[in-house]
């Protein structure tokens, strides 16, 4: 494991008692500060290795950050990258413990699923290729950060400020659509509350996923086969209360649907 800086492991420390306490805690910044993502990323890193000694399993990539809404919601202006491990993963229709999320927000999401390795190409076009399927996607964002008060070094060392995440029953190969033009509407309860276009995540879910293949792999770790791949937002993040229901219609990929436990029951 690299040698990490003390600011590193004290940021790491802080994030790790919020998840395990349940209790969130305040911005990082006052130890990595407000624009050196590289530091964030080591933050990131450091969790990732501690959380795979634990026995936990990578399973692919989630962009963050890649709606204007969202950004806007944020209060950045490009977008991140964070890890997904395996029991991160819930299935359609699932119940998802709400006790084990601090802040959650859902939003909707393409999930790529890929068919191989991307170690070179990083353009929409050639990166479109190594997609093998593609599904409609509920993403649940979560924040260690009290109050959601994070800018962009906070949501890097935070994983991306990452949550759990649905992914639909069905995929669909790319030779049927093209994710540009995928049309989203997202319900809670059955009232209308996020809508987007492909469009609106980096202008084309292809975009984000070859700017998550370049950054990869100056990170030294490429996209791999079998890794599943989150776009990032199709709209606006909405907030998640206990016993809510979702349901995500991404057109033409289908539904998917979360519920969340009440309170007092996960």
């Amino acid at each position: 494991m690299t040698t990490r800086t003390p600011a590193v492991l004290a940021v790491a420390a802080r994030l790790e008692r919020a998840s395990s306490t349940g209790v969130a805690c305040p911005p990082v910044v006052d130890l990595i500060g407000t624009s050196d993502i590289g530091v964030a990323y080591e933050v990131q890193q450091t969790l990732t290795e501690r959380r795979l000694a634990g026995g936990a399993r990578l399973i692919g990539r989630k962009i963050g950050l890649t709606s204007a809404a969202v950004q806007s919601q944020i209060g950045v202006d490009r977008p991140d990258f964070g890890v997904l491990f395996d029991d991160m993963r819930f299935i359609d229709g699932d119940v998802v413990p709400y006790g084990r999320l601090l802040q959650p927000k859902a939003e909707a999401e393409v999930a790529f699923v890929l068919g191989r390795d991307i170690t070179d190409a990083t353009e929409p076009i050639q990166v479109r290729s190594a997609v093998e399927l593609a599904y409609p996607a509920l993403e649940i964002v979560d924040s260690r950060i009290a109050d959601w008060r994070i800018g962009i070094t906070d949501t890097v060392a935070d994983n991306a400020s990452s949550g759990v995440f649905v992914i639909g029953d069905v995929g669909i190969p790319l030779d049927a659509f093209d994710p540009v033009d995928v049309r989203m509407t997202m319900r809670r309860g059955g009232e209308i509350v996020s809508t987007g276009t492909g469009r609106d995540c980096l202008g084309d879910p292809l975009n984000a996923l070859a700017w998550l293949a370049a950054t990869a792999i100056e990170f030294g770790s490429p996209l791999r086969a079998g890794d599943v791949v989150l776009s990032g937002a199709l709209g606006p993040m909405v907030a998640v209360q206990p016993g809510d229901f979702f349901e995500a219609a991404i057109e033409p990929l289908g539904t998917v649907t979360v519920q969340f436990s009440g309170k007092d029951n996960g």
